[in-house]
């Protein structure tokens, strides 16, 4: 069942809106929408893209997430409870990953974390630093990742270590 999830294709299915109070949706929709407009030449899209702006600083608000407007998260994202999600801005973040509450992905010496394809990560992790995590990880709750995570793994503890 586990893998049947990809690591390359993003579902998008896991991110759509079906109601209007869904903060996490919300704060994923924002994002997307804020990217899509950002770039383009018009005045209607800066006008636009000022208006996902305040929509994120709304949606922030009400989830106690510090996601930045222009965060690399790939298609197919779930954050089920956003409360205290970090995430550094240069942080890279697959298709398919499930985040859980008070997550943080953080900077270190300059360099931040990159998430591979449907990771799994943990209330109350801290995954800190230049490392990589593969495909289909697992990260145990409150763990902290400081080191890399060959695909497949999982890692649990503090420092976090790799059992299979």
């Amino acid at each position: 069942m586990r893998n049947k999830i990809s690591a390359t294709k993003a579902d998008w299915e896991r991110e759509r809106l079906d109601k209007f109070w869904e903060p996490n949706k919300q704060l994923l929709n924002c994002l997307r929408k804020y990217q899509k407009y950002k770039n383009k030449e018009s005045l209607l899209a800066n006008i636009v893209s000022k208006y996902f702006v305040l929509k994120h600083r709304f949606w922030s608000v009400v989830t106690g997430a510090d996601i930045p407007l222009n965060s690399q998260l790939g298609g197919g994202v779930l954050i089920p409870h956003p409360n205290g999600i970090v995430i550094h801005p240069k942080a890279k973040i697959g298709v398919n990953c499930l985040i859980f509450q008070q997550v943080t992905l953080g900077s270190r010496d300059g360099g931040a974390p990159i998430i591979g394809g449907h990771v799994d990560i943990g209330a109350g992790a801290k995954i800190i630093g230049n490392i990589t995590l593969g495909d289909h990880v697992r990260i145990g709750a409150n763990s902290v990742v400081l080191t890399d995570v060959p695909s497949g793994c999982t890692a649990v503890g503090v420092p976090a270590k790799i059992i299979k």
